[in-house]
């Protein structure tokens, strides 16, 4: 499993954009985790599933409530990280209001999720393999405070969290 100190893994996660800009054009983009987290602080959280009940009720919402006080304690981007497409992911951004506070990355094969060792079977409820609930720090590429969730909990890892480690 990941943990502070280590880089985070190589892997190509997905973006869904619907305005062309910046070097991106409409539809699904590919970014580069490691050139997208190069000399930047990120605030890094994952989770199950887009429009599942914890996700879509307190997990992103933390996120987009705290995204000034984030900013202010330095924080670069904010990314949310899911074992979905870049389609649902898009359509989930859309549903949560996070354009512009929140970049919503799909990990479509859920190769992101196996590199960090921080997968969770959710085979027998028909999910699959999906990601553990957790967030992280992480200055120009390496994990600097990493906040793991107990199975079926949401206590360490909301966006008050990281930001008392960000401003840390």
């Amino acid at each position: 499993m990941i943990k502070v100190g280590d880089t985070l893994p190589a892997a190509t996660l997905m973006e869904f954009s619907e305005v062309e800009g910046n070097g991106c054009s409409i539809g699904p983009n590919p970014v580069d985790v490691a050139k997208a987290s190069a000399g930047k602080t990120i605030a890094l959280f994952a989770l199950p599933g887009a429009f599942t009940p914890t996700c879509s009720a307190k997990h992103v919402p933390s996120y987009v409530d705290n995204f000034s006080e984030l900013k202010a304690a330095g924080v670069d981007e904010i990314w949310c990280v899911s074992v979905n497409d870049a389609f649902v992911m898009g359509a989930w951004a859309r549903d949560q209001k996070t354009d512009g506070k929140v970049r919503m990355l799909g990990d479509g094969s859920a190769d992101f999720a196996k590199a960090t060792g921080l997968t969770l079977d959710l085979t027998a409820r028909g999910m699959g393999v999906r990601s553990n609930r957790y967030s992280m720090l992480v200055k120009d590429g390496k994990v600097a405070a990493l906040n793991v969730e107990a199975p079926g909990k949401f206590e360490v890892s909301d966006g008050a969290t990281l930001l008392a480690q960000a401003k840390g």
